[in-house]
């Protein structure tokens, strides 16, 4: 039994499940919303490399290394984007969140807090997961940021850890939340999330 089992998580109108071959068209649509495969800092699939990219996801779930989720809009079905459980390590019982993007016309929404809130969600109380980690190029500040908004906390940096798509070799960023640090941070989550929807 894998230590993380095929889910469907769902609120406030986001849905994360578990990506399929079926998600590929929309996979391919959500990418070309602001042509995400050109940002260097990014992992996100060139349209013609969309049936790749799931198929090494597959391949990773099946090894019991990455999780990957489409994440849904559940009014309309549309695909927003991806993101995934890594560095699946049950023995610490630690997961990462990353391989995390969307189009561009829902970054910057309610959409990553709601997933990200899922998913630690998920971790935390549903897996008892001791930390969850996530790590982020040194130059996608954008990132950063967004990690640091959910609470977790900088570890530190990685130097010359990864290739990018381009070729050259990142820095790697890398953050953790406990389960201690988790209530707290769940709760300015939740209130976050409140402002936003009175403020719409």
């Amino acid at each position: 039994m894998a230590f993380v089992e095929p889910v469907v998580l769902q609120d406030r109108g986001v849905r994360l499940e578990p990506l399929a071959l079926g998600h590929e068209d929309g996979l391919r649509a959500a990418a070309a919303d602001g042509q995400l495969w050109r940002i260097r800092v990014t992992s996100v699939p060139e349209p013609d490399q969309t049936r790749a990219y799931i198929d090494a996801a597959l391949q990773a779930r099946a090894e019991g290394q990455r999780f990957a989720f489409a994440v849904i809009d559940a009014a309309s079905g549309r695909v927003l984007g991806s993101t995934s459980f890594h560095d699946i390590l049950p023995t610490v019982r630690r997961v990462e969140i990353g391989y995390t993007w969307y189009a561009r016309s829902v970054q910057r929404s309610h959409v990553n807090t709601t997933a990200k809130l899922l998913m630690m969600g998920h971790a935390f109380d549903t897996l008892d997961c001791q930390v969850v980690g996530w790590r982020t190029d040194n130059y996608n500040f954008a990132s950063q940021r967004a990690i640091e908004r959910l609470g977790a906390r900088k570890d530190g940096v990685i130097r010359g850890h990864a290739l990018r798509r381009d070729g050259t070799i990142r820095d790697t960023v890398m953050y953790s939340m406990t389960a201690a640090e988790w209530p707290e941070a769940r709760a300015q989550l939740l209130y976050l999330l409140q402002l936003r929807a009175q403020a719409t």
